[in-house]
């Protein structure tokens, strides 16, 4: 499980880049450079000593890519804007986990322990209780819907990407394939790369000049915030998703995902370093409940 784990810890440096990013540069526009970037670093691997656009799994890859990065990721860096990135990836994360887990018991036939299934949603209620909004902090009915709807639907994205890239690799595997998990993660993005970039001039062809949520606060804005796209990149959709790839391949989704899960609070420390952000006795309690459910997974 050293995979998810790693995953997680990428994933969490990802979403702090990404928090930055966004405020700066607008949800599309964030999203949009991440993704070419990341898709020219896992580019210059899968086209050097990958597999590049070759192998049997191909055409799943590219599937896992469209539910995955054009649909989860785009309703999800939609959700930021709505309910906060708390929320959003609260969502996304908790209920890919167990999408995941029903997909794949249905489709492919994987079926969980009792204790995985304990140990996972452990997970999931530690999650929950460290990450839940302060409802003190209102939003109007009709946002809140919105942002609720788009996270369910980063999470179908999350959990039916995760279980087509399964897929991927067990047909790889039946021809006697060997695809690597940057490989797999290139193959990935490049599909959702396509689909978000067609999305994001789509919209902004539609709405003409920027809108305020889009236009960027800078003059220059890319001089300050270009550090935090090549993080982003590089930590979430490029080393991120090639390790969660890696785990995928050995390993059931709702494992994987339950671990993954647990992405929010180690954004604990990082948030505290760079936003002086200091965790309530409730995330810290939720936050443990969590870890010894991922620790017990993993060794279950």
């Amino acid at each position: 499980m050293i995979q998810a784990i790693l995953t997680t810890v990428l994933f969490a440096m990802s979403a702090v880049s990404a928090g930055r990013t966004t405020r700066v540069l607008g949800a599309g526009t964030a999203n949009l450079a991440r993704l070419t970037l990341a898709t020219l670093f896992l580019g210059l691997w899968a086209h050097t000593g990958g597999q590049g656009f070759h192998g049997a799994a191909l055409p799943w890859m590219i599937a896992s890519g469209l539910v995955g990065f054009a649909l989860g990721d785009t309703a999800l860096y939609a959700a930021y804007y709505r309910i906060g990135p708390r929320l959003a990836v609260l969502l996304c994360l908790c209920l890919a986990a167990p999408i995941g887990a029903i997909i794949e018991w249905f489709w492919l036939g994987t079926r969980l322990t009792g204790g995985q299934i304990f140990w996972g949603s452990a997970i999931l209620v530690g999650v929950f209780a460290a990450l839940a909004p302060d409802s003190r902090t209102p939003v109007p009915t009709r946002t809140w819907l919105v942002g609720i709807a788009l996270g369910v639907v980063a999470a179908l994205g999350q959990g039916g990407g995760a279980v087509l890239t399964v897929k991927a690799f067990d047909v790889a595997k039946g021809v006697g394939q060997h695809i690597d998990g940057a490989t797999a993660a290139y193959q990935r993005i490049v599909a959702g790369l396509l689909v978000t970039a067609i999305a994001v001039l789509g919209h902004r062809w539609r709405k003409g000049p920027a809108t305020a949520g889009d236009k960027p606060s800078l003059d220059h804005p890319w001089r300050r915030v270009w550090p935090w796209v090549v993080a982003n990149a590089l930590f979430g959709p490029a080393l991120g998703v090639a390790c969660i790839s890696w785990a995928l391949a050995v390993a059931p989704t709702g494992i994987v995902l339950a671990i993954v899960a647990t992405t929010p609070l180690v954004v604990i420390p990082f948030t505290m370093i760079l936003d002086r952000d200091r965790p309530t006795l409730r995330s810290l309690a939720g936050g443990a409940v969590a870890v010894l459910g991922a620790a017990a997974l993993a060794y279950n």
